[in-house]
């Protein structure tokens, strides 16, 4: 596991220029920041009128095998003519070192934001994810992750050993905690696991001209389809049911769909929300994280998320989704 105390402090915009440069790359604008909190991703225009975004990997997260197999698959859905972001090879290499810094380079793709209640939109993802989920499926990762219950005890041994949570809550947080692995354990079912993008959010499609384009792989894992479909649902019983309709029957065009995951939903979700805070709790010596997330510091954060990991342990019993109203 990557130390808590590392940071990006050394990585300083001259180590960054230079980097680049030392693979044949020359910017003549200046870096300007993408949001990412995990990694740092800068976009800039070369010499030659090429626009680039760079990113520098977080040191001991992944593999080194990990991140090219990330690069592989990215290549592998291009191939298949699909719009993702893939990293540039130079000299037969996508995956570059400089200073103890591993990065990568990719074509920076212009688009639009993502409108998650455009229905049209949101049939143009399920057709895109149905094609994804074709590549997906050839053949299984050998370095990537796969995603099921093991990730939420891994974070619960987090929110076990922090310090950040208030000692009176400390208890009620990690009853509430355990008790949500334990309704994931036990709703969780092994479904057929294919290559997925993992972290399929609205943040990471970009509407371009010719329809939806899907960036940063980074999150990729192995794992069941649903994860790549429930992050596009949204709102009352009625609307997710509707966009669910919408999404499904446009991926169904091109990929079968097994509607028994339907049932991992919410699973899926408690993963995520106790993932995501063990994430900020593991990487809270990094500077950027107080400074991003400093609700984690309010007693009241902590008194809401005993609430909320209590009310998803009633979601994971109730009836999952479905096409057709109960």
């Amino acid at each position: 596991m990557m130390s808590s105390a590392f940071h990006f402090q050394e990585l300083t915009p001259d180590t960054i220029l230079d980097a680049i440069e030392s693979v044949g790359i020359y910017p003549e604008t200046g870096l300007i920041p993408l949001n990412s909190f995990e990694n740092r991703v800068y976009q800039f225009r070369c010499d030659r009128a090429q626009r680039y975004v760079t990113k520098f990997y977080r040191p001991e997260r992944w593999s080194d095998d990990q991140i090219r197999e990330e690069h592989a698959f990215a290549a592998e859905l291009a191939d298949a003519e699909l719009p993702v972001a893939v990293p540039v090879a130079i000299d037969g290499k996508t995956l570059f070192e400089f200073k103890g810094f591993r990065f990568a380079l990719f074509p920076s793709l212009g688009g639009r934001p993502f409108e998650m209640d455009n229905l049209d939109q949101l049939e143009a993802i399920g057709h895109l994810l149905g094609r994804m989920h074709q590549v997906g499926r050839v053949a299984p990762f050998g370095e990537r992750e796969h995603i099921g219950p093991h990730f939420a005890r891994r974070a619960l041994t987090v929110l076990e050993e922090s310090t950040l949570v208030p000692g009176h809550l400390h208890a009620e947080l990690l009853s509430a905690a355990k008790t949500l692995t334990q309704a994931i354990e036990q709703h969780w079912f092994e479904a057929k696991a294919l290559r997925l993008h993992g972290d399929l959010h609205p943040g990471n499609i970009l509407w371009m001209p010719d329809g939806p384009g899907v960036v940063d792989l980074d999150d990729a894992v192995t794992g069941p389809a649903i994860q790549d479909l429930w992050m596009m649902l949204s709102g009352d019983d009625n609307d997710r049911r509707l966009q669910l309709d919408t999404l499904l029957l446009a991926y169904e065009e091109f990929s079968d769909f097994d509607h028994r995951e339907l049932k991992l939903i919410e699973p899926l979700r408690g993963i995520r929300m106790l993932h995501h805070m063990a994430w900020v709790l593991r990487r809270w010596d990094d500077p950027a994280f107080p400074q991003h997330f400093p609700w984690f510091e309010d007693e009241s954060f902590w008194q809401r998320q005993c609430r909320e990991l209590m009310q998803q342990c009633q979601l994971i019993a109730a009836p999952p989704l479905s096409l057709q109203p109960f």
